[in-house]
């Protein structure tokens, strides 16, 4: 998901059951979100995910920034960063297909375009125009198909959104202080279940300076996260204001996932835990205080630590890329959730590559990936997946 924005909410954190879809009272962890001394390991990247680099192909039509928006079984769907309205089109192997501009003022054009969902099965593509609060339906030709209203609530405004069934997308409504996760019809917008997590009082992370007379001058956040996060066939919901993370089930029930402490409405100001990657042994996730300083333009300190399910505690890591010579080390941020799986996604750029190819620094799949780039190509799509445990 992209945005430029820096408003933000959040919590979270995740429990030693997270690879179980039947969980138990004991499998539930606590985090002290004031904690921030832990011993520290180093981890490879392929120790415990896959790794799959996808190069996008590069012509005078397909020339774009790489902000992967889905990627499916058949299609992979990119945007640029600056919501200029290209979409482009790509198979699975990163072939361009097609690009598409719907960008403009018309009832069937998208004034803005926060991100693009991606409905393989039925072949559309759901554009959430954010600024107009609708979304918008194309066909993977980028023919008009429908539109979708999101709610008429004036502050309404769906920074998540997933592809959760043949019927319904799964959207968080970051400004419904009461039940912001909702499952919406693909058809005509309607909300077809609220989904409410169990919370004391509304939290929005992120800093807001007034005049005295309480007009807004400015506001600040610590960056994009996912309050959505797919898992295991389920779905993680993260939400800054609860002290319990809980996992939505398909019968619609929630399991809690993680509990913090202590709660977050007795801090001020408050730390907040924003979950980054979840796999079968590791779950890696941030600490960040709620405080920013206007006229240093710094603020919102933050602790990296990851979970280990195996040793049953928490670390301080260092994670590397395997598939360089040397020790490149490898930032959890850049990873995004793409899909129901649980798939997420980076990007590389094509002349980093050229440069590591030429020194002998690449290995393995990334070598044989780099050796067929230009430096002016298009970044490559580094696609980490859950190891396949049936192989």
């Amino acid at each position: 998901m992209k945005g430029t924005t820096i408003f933000f909410l959040f919590i979270l954190l995740i429990t030693t059951g997270c690879k179980r879809r039947n969980q138990t009272a004991d499998d539930l962890i606590t985090v002290d979100v004031t904690k921030n001394s832990f011993p520290k390991k180093e981890l490879i990247l392929q120790d415990f995910m896959d790794v799959e680099y996808i190069p996008l192909e590069t012509n005078e039509e397909f020339i774009n920034q790489g902000c992967v928006d889905a990627i499916g079984e058949k299609y992979i769907i990119v945007t640029n960063y600056r919501d200029d309205g290209d979409i482009f089109v790509y198979d699975r192997s990163g072939k361009a297909i097609r690009k598409i501009n719907r960008k403009g003022q018309g009832g069937e054009e998208y004034i803005s375009c926060r991100s693009v969902i991606l409905d393989e099965e039925n072949e559309e593509l759901f554009v959430n125009d954010n600024y107009a609060k609708k979304i918008r339906v194309y066909d993977l030709k980028g023919n008009f198909k429908r539109s979708l209203n999101q709610k008429s609530d004036k502050n309404s405004s769906y920074l998540d959104m997933f592809d959760y069934d043949k019927e319904n997308l799964i959207c968080y409504d970051k400004f419904n202080y009461e039940i912001p996760f909702l499952l919406v019809s693909k058809q005509d917008g309607s909300i077809t279940k609220e989904i409410k997590i169990p919370f004391k009082e509304k939290k929005l992370f992120h800093i807001v300076l007034r005049q005295p007379d309480g007009v807004v001058i400015a506001s600040a956040g610590p960056g994009l996260y996912n309050s959505i996060i797919p898992f295991e066939g389920n779905w993680i919901l993260l939400e800054a204001s609860s002290d319990t993370i809980y996992t939505l089930m398909p019968d619609y029930s929630l399991h809690p996932f993680i509990v913090r402490t202590p709660p977050i409405h007795t801090m001020a100001p408050e730390v907040f835990v924003i979950l980054k990657l979840i796999s079968d042994r590791y779950y890696f996730m941030e600490s960040v205080m709620n405080v920013y300083d206007f006229s240093k333009e710094e603020g919102f300190p933050r602790t990296y630590f990851v979970y280990d399910t195996q040793e049953k505690d928490f670390f301080k890591y260092i994670i590397y890329n395997g598939d360089y010579s040397y020790k490149k080390e490898f930032y959890m941020s850049m990873l995004t959730p793409i899909n129901f799986k649980g798939e997420l996604w980076a990007t590389i750029n094509a002349f980093e590559l050229c440069k590591d190819y030429e020194k002998g620094k690449l290995k393995g799949k990334l070598k044989e990936v780099a050796a067929t780039l230009g430096e002016d190509d298009n970044r490559v799509v580094m696609l980490v997946k859950h190891r396949n445990r049936s192989l």
